[in-house]
């Protein structure tokens, strides 16, 4: 299944190759460069429709656990001043997708949407210190009974050129449901509470809806 961000992509894709596979077919003579223009198409094709796939993911939502929101790596977890909304101390967890990752955006917590805002801005390489400030990029915040509000971001990267946000102000979403997608882009960090319980390490690999991210300290729930 594709998911609907796709779907002008991929028709537009699908005709030009079909396209391109029928014009070498009539008008190169030599049937190797032929076969190599029709292949190359084919590849083109295969590969976005790779990209924009959108796997369903059975879930049961937990106010237990902070799922991933996307496919990738985690590539940061350190204590940061996040100076947007909290404007206070958090844990950031930053994950990183890769071009081969699925790219849909899936809501990491259920709760209420408090905060949602689009920034535009650079395109610095997905993993450089400044792109969570200055790429262009998103930022909502979820209003959770367990956790407080968690703040994700979407990230632009060198490629990404547009980051879709589904989240509104005052809806109440539900965990690993789809919140949007970044188009060819790149990265999510989450800012977590200082007392949440990280349950990834660096460069582990993560599932959206599936792998959790951190939990509530123990002392917090006695």
């Amino acid at each position: 299944m594709f998911h609907r961000e796709g779907q002008k992509i991929i028709l537009i894709t699908f005709f030009l190759v079909s396209a391109i596979v029928l014009l070498s077919h009539f008008y190169v003579a030599n049937p190797w460069l032929e076969l190599g223009i029709q292949i190359g198409a084919v590849v083109l094709l295969i590969l976005i429709l790779q990209f924009f796939r959108n796997p369903k993911r059975q879930i049961n939502p937990s106010f237990d656990e902070i799922l991933a929101p996307v496919d990738g790596k985690v590539v940061v977890i350190e204590e940061v001043e996040e100076t947007e909304y909290f404007k206070d101390k958090r844990l950031q967890v930053s994950i990183f997708m890769s071009p081969i990752n699925v790219h849909v955006t899936r809501y990491a917590v259920s709760g209420s949407i408090k905060y949602s805002k689009y920034h535009p801005g650079k395109y610095l390489v997905a993993w450089h210190p400044k792109a969570s400030t200055e790429n262009e990029r998103t930022s909502v915040v979820i209003n959770t009974p367990k956790f407080g509000d968690i703040l994700y971001r979407q990230i632009a990267g060198a490629v990404a050129r547009r980051i879709v946000n589904y989240a509104e102000v005052g809806e109440s979403v539900q965990q690993g449901t789809d919140a949007g997608f970044i188009k060819f882009g790149s990265r999510v960090d989450l800012f977590l509470p200082l007392d949440s319980a990280i349950a990834v390490k660096l460069n582990q690999k993560v599932v959206g809806a599936k792998t959790c991210i951190a939990t509530k300290a123990k002392r917090d729930e006695e």
